[in-house]
């Protein structure tokens, strides 16, 4: 058996942009699958909090003051987590290839982990001083949805990149 070591210093490598956008996309849809299941089991009041709190990004505060649901308020987070989820498979496609972190599937999502846990930590401790709905979303629950987000994100990345195409 041959072991195969692989350097993960930078090296100029541009990632495959189509699937890193296709990653983020697929990887947004997963978790805000994951969110909405919890929200109905968890939420004895309203099962429709949390589209509404990722809605009052773009819809502003008074969202958050009305309950049940609403299809506005539903495309509306719909379009918020597809794009932040698109921007965030972007990013992570920006840290893996130029460290051929997409090398193996371990590490690949070792990575993609390592990046959900990072945007958890940034979305609801950073952004929570803006948007103070989010401190409500805290914890293992959510924490957890990311980790998987960024593992699925990674995964589908790893399965969609075409590393030999001409730049």
């Amino acid at each position: 058996m041959e072991l195969h070591l692989q350097s993960h210093r930078w090296q100029a490598r541009l990632p495959d942009w189509a699937a890193a956008a296709v990653a983020g996309f697929g990887a947004g849809g997963v978790l805000m699958l994951l969110e909405l299941s919890w929200s109905s089991l968890t939420s004895a009041t309203d099962p429709w909090l949390t589209t509404r709190m990722i809605a009052a990004l773009v819809m502003s505060w008074d969202v958050l003051q009305t309950s049940g649901y609403s299809l506005g308020v539903t495309v509306a987070a719909l379009l918020v987590h597809y794009a932040l989820g698109v921007a965030f498979g972007i990013m992570l496609a920006a840290i893996m290839a130029p460290f051929r972190l997409d090398s193996s599937l371990a590490m690949a999502l070792t990575t993609g982990a390592a990046f959900g846990l990072l945007l958890y930590v940034l979305n609801f401790y950073g952004m929570a001083g803006v948007y103070t709905w989010f401190v409500a979303l805290r914890g293992w629950p959510t924490a957890i949805a990311h980790v998987i987000f960024g593992m699925t994100a990674a995964l589908i990345y790893l399965k969609l990149e075409r590393p030999g195409r001409p730049r």
